[in-house]
């Protein structure tokens, strides 16, 4: 072994048991060179406009399809995966329709402020040991971070599009540090979905037009955390109860059988975001939303668009309990908010009630968006 090699041997093994000791699960190796085949698909995805409103996709595309383009002096790419396995399946709480599903990976910790940090320790510790320069990123810059960590071996991107691991499924939050330093590249991992489709079939909203392809315009994940506006009807109904993102594709996937659930204790769900109570949520000002869900993932989509996804699930719920809950935001200053406030009160009151609030707000709202849902058919309406 030439000397070289063996610096970036004795440099790859450092930054393995480094990162052991920082909680890091995973650690893969990648050379930076420009990907054939990368810059033409994500131009067929924002080409086709499945990104949505999520404008920021758009900005730089050019860096985002190139690493190198980003950083043009970079020679390697260390990726780093931590767990956030949940200990039980999050299919489960869909069963209980009066409550909110949240996300698995919201219902601790902002995952960007304890990855970024971590990193940020084992990049300085590599920095002094090896002098070369680096550069951290948590979903903080145009980085397509799944694609450099199936190339790092750190698993392969799924038929659903999200990163799976032999041996932490579907779960692991990704970051990366490019540096200037040569090291030694790890192999990539071949696909292993095979014939298996289950990810796709289980999607609620058909947001897959094809296997390794999705568009986020009728993702539930991206319409309940990303998407700004009023969410059209016709994915209402399919939500169900989920009021922030949808883990259907992940865990329904055969290979989260290999993997135990997460150790890390900051990304433990909390009381507050442990699948609440959807009465709970409906009662929230902005005030108490923030300090419901200060540090965790949620308080960034804000509490308008929160509460709209509740009142989905609300309406959704079967639950006539919640009504009492509802009507208060038929008033709210969200046009967010009353629109569907309306819906949600249309699928649950019977035609007595439905009649005394009409009555009641409907010759207030001024929005012609909002007071639509008055009079919108119910087949419409996604019922």
């Amino acid at each position: 072994m030439s000397e070289a090699s063996l610096v970036r041997s004795d440099l790859s093994q450092m930054l393995r048991a480094e990162a052991k000791k920082l909680g890091l699960d995973a650690v893969g190796i990648a050379r930076l060179a420009a990907d054939a085949n990368l810059p033409g698909r994500l131009a067929h995805f924002l080409n086709e406009s499945r990104h949505g409103d999520m404008d920021w996709m758009e900005t730089h595309a050019d860096r985002r399809g190139d690493p190198l383009r980003l950083w043009p002096d970079a020679k390697s790419a260390v990726v780093f995966g931590q767990s956030y396995a949940p200990p039980d399946n999050p299919l489960d709480a869909l069963d209980h329709r009066s409550n909110a599903a949240i996300s698995v990976y919201a219902k601790g910790r902002d995952y960007h402020d304890v990855l970024k940090k971590r990193i940020k320790s084992l990049a300085r510790i590599f920095a002094e040991s090896s002098g070369a320069e680096v550069k951290v990123f948590v979903d903080t810059a145009p980085l397509m971070e799944k694609p450099l960590a199936a190339k790092a071996g750190l698993g392969w991107q799924g038929k659903h599009t999200i990163l799976v691991s032999r041996e932490h499924g579907n779960w692991l939050f990704l970051g990366a540090m490019l540096t200037t330093a040569e090291l030694e590249p790890d192999e990539s991992v071949s696909d292993h979905c095979g014939s298996c489709r289950r990810c796709l079939d289980i999607c609620p909203t058909n947001a897959f037009p094809a296997p390794y392809q999705l568009d986020a315009r009728r993702c539930i994940a991206y319409l309940t955390i990303e998407h700004k506006g009023h969410i059209a009807p016709e994915f209402r109904v399919p939500i169900g109860n989920r009021v922030f993102g949808c883990d259907d594709c992940a865990a329904i996937c055969p290979w989260n059988k290999f993997a135990g659930a997460a150790t890390e204790i900051k990304y433990a769900a909390r009381p507050e975001t442990d699948n609440p109570p959807l009465a709970q949520l409906l009662a929230l000002d902005d005030a108490a939303f923030r300090l419901r869900f200060a540090g965790t993932p949620i308080k960034r989509t804000g509490r308008d668009r929160v509460v709209r996804n509740a009142l989905i699930a609300s309406g959704n719920s079967g639950d006539r309990a919640l009504l009492q809950h509802i009507e208060p935001l038929l008033g709210d200053g969200s046009p967010l908010v009353r629109a569907m406030a309306i819906w949600a009160s249309r699928r649950l009151a019977d035609a007595r009630e439905l009649h005394a609030l009409q009555r009641r707000y409907q010759d207030l709202e001024s929005d012609p968006e909002v007071a639509t849902e008055w009079i919108m058919p119910m087949e419409e309406q996604g019922a």
